[in-house]
């Protein structure tokens, strides 16, 4: 069983429009991608590779991520076979209440990413938080002039909200800059009741049917709501803070209910059924993971080739009491 590559991201190389193939799944990297755990991360990415997923989730903001996957890619010396998805303006650690989206963030973080990275340029850059007291202009002009520079081949956003983002793409459409590639926000059959982290945008109902109607692709974090259907949360097991705040809620039990008879006529687990919904959608979607073993990486796998129809993305999303046709 093999990941799908079948989102397309416009892009920008040597004067010329591409388009940049990214495999449904993305492998996320945080924590686990360290330098000092590359013995035992190192095999995971390589199936993930071997798999056929393509293209890696990283940020400034991770730390050791960045310096782990220049190590692992000058090692292997497959640079050329591989897409990074990086992220700038992340507030510093220690002054998180401290906005910095700004031209001069962005070529701080984007030149710090490109040293540890070992790379001359990444094929996808977003912005990691937004500051909506900074108008868009000044914001957009940057990302148009590092695409132009050649090293980034497409820029995105992540945590805007649908306004920021259409105001955003309407300045570049008439100043003739390089238009908005991506968009990744938060995107999981489960709903957040409040953000998981601060400043982090969810994909709603509007945000979704725009993405309907654009066919803008979207790369969706957490797109298995911190593992909520993977058996070990129920409504009375409450050990867990935050996943309690930000998940727990009558709707999203219905839809774990919900997912699981789904999976149980699937054949498939519920947590499956779960990064399926994400990756069946009417646009473009790809989902970062964060396997850290063999069996993680081939559960998503598998999600990633289960077929859900629109009546099931329904039923899965309480929009419908029921399939109206059979289970398939």
């Amino acid at each position: 069983m093999k990941i799908n590559q079948s989102t397309t991201i416009k892009g920008y190389k040597n004067g010329k429009e591409i388009e940049i193939v990214c495999s449904d799944i993305i492998m996320g990297s945080g924590d686990f991608l360290r330098v000092d755990n590359l013995e035992f991360a190192a095999p995971v990415i390589d199936e993930f590779i071997e798999m056929g997923g393509n293209t890696f989730d990283t940020a400034r903001h991770y730390r050791h991520s960045e310096t782990a996957l220049g190590v692992w890619m000058k090692e292997r010396d497959n640079r050329n076979n591989i897409n990074i998805l990086t992220k700038c303006c992340h507030p510093v650690r220690g002054a998180l209440d401290i906005p910095r989206v700004n031209p001069e963030a962005i070529e701080e973080d984007l030149q710090e990413s490109l040293r540890l990275l070992q790379t001359d340029h990444v094929e996808f850059l977003a912005l990691h938080r937004d500051d909506e007291t900074k108008p868009v202009g000044p914001i957009m002009e940057k990302l148009h002039e590092v695409v132009e520079s050649g090293r980034v081949y497409a820029a995105g956003l992540s945590n805007w909200t649908l306004p920021r983002i259409k105001e955003a793409m309407a300045y570049c459409e008439s100043h003739g800059l390089h238009q908005i590639a991506f968009n990744s926000p938060n995107l999981s059959l489960a709903r957040v009741k409040i953000p998981r982290w601060p400043d982090c945008v969810s994909a709603d109902e509007e945000m979704v049917a725009w993405h309907e109607e654009t066919k803008l692709p979207l790369i969706s974090w957490s797109s298995q709501a911190g593992g909520l259907f993977s058996g070990r949360f129920a409504p009375e097991v409450r050990d867990d803070e935050e996943m309690v705040a930000v998940y727990y809620s009558d709707d999203n039990w219905e839809r774990y209910a919900r997912a699981k008879k789904l999976a149980e006529e699937k054949g498939v687990s519920p947590i499956q059924v779960s990064l399926a919904f994400v990756l069946n959608q009417k646009f473009p979607t790809s989902a970062v993971i964060g396997s850290e073993n063999r069996e993680e990486m081939e559960s998503s796998v598998a999600a990633d080739n289960i077929k859900l129809t629109q009546d099931e993305l329904d039923y899965l999303d309480l929009k419908s009491t029921s399939v109206t046709r059979s289970f398939s």
